[in-house]
């Protein structure tokens, strides 16, 4: 059985202040054992949401990070020093980093290896815009996508991996997708798994679902056999989160 994740993704939202007030406020309602809960912070915030969540089920995670561990890349944060701050979680590929900051699919398996070097956690998100669901290709789009992401990784590690299935369309637009259409998308990217890395590594593998998720929609979205939680927005950094934790 896999553990179900609703992972946060708080965006640029918040300052450290407002950060640890909000989770100080939330925590004990916020706090859970029969689902992981992950609260993605800006990394400003990442230390002190951290220090308050100490005693509680509740992880951190990081929105980002660079590919390599040191260098002259200014302003960018590496997966080594989110290992030494033992941050668990790190998004990865974000369709928002996609389209507004170049990432493209070799940087996001550059990350993903990175991030597994340093034992990280990585959300990794694919999604495919509405134009190509209109001439009807989301289907090669994410099997391309998990191709490019999961490459030169073992079958062990792409068991520890989290998929995030992110129709772009429905990112932050109110719009989402149905749940068989949620469904179908999850169900393609474990068979591409399947297909990549066999039976056992895409019967562990987490896929979420992220797209305008609210707590009028999470208990359906979330009862489908293939989609084991969700990467939530503007939704998780508001003190109804609780309702989509506890769907």
């Amino acid at each position: 059985m896999r553990k179900k994740i609703i992972a946060g993704n708080w965006k640029m939202n918040k300052t450290p202040v407002e950060a640890v007030e909000f989770v100080k406020e939330n925590k004990s309602r916020f706090d859970c054992t029969n689902v992981e809960v992950v609260l993605c912070v800006p990394y400003v915030s990442l230390q002190a949401v951290q220090d308050e969540l100490k005693g509680t089920n509740i992880k951190v995670g990081a929105q980002n990070m660079h590919y390599m561990d040191e260098g002259a890349y200014t302003a960018e944060i590496s997966g080594a020093m989110l290992s030494d701050m033992k941050i668990p979680y790190v998004i990865i590929g974000h369709s928002e980093r996609r389209e507004r900051f170049s990432e493209s699919d070799t940087t996001v398996n550059l990350k993903t290896l990175k991030a597994m070097e340093h034992s990280l956690i990585p959300i990794i998100c694919v999604g495919e815009s509405q134009r190509q669901r209109k001439e009807k290709r989301t289907e090669g789009v994410l099997r391309k996508q998990v191709t490019f992401a999961l490459d030169e990784l073992s079958p062990v590690q792409v068991a520890d991996v989290v998929i995030a299935y992110e129709p772009i369309w429905a990112i932050g637009t109110g719009e989402t997708a149905t749940t068989q259409q949620a469904e179908e998308a999850c169900a393609i990217i474990r068979e591409q798994i399947r297909k990549d890395f066999g039976q056992e590594a895409a019967s562990k593998v987490r896929i979420l679902y992220g797209g305008s998720v609210t707590p009028a929609n999470a208990a359906e979205l979330f009862a489908m056999p293939n989609i084991d939680g969700g990467l939530v927005g503007g939704a998780s950094v508001v003190p109804s989160f609780e309702k989509v934790i506890h769907f």
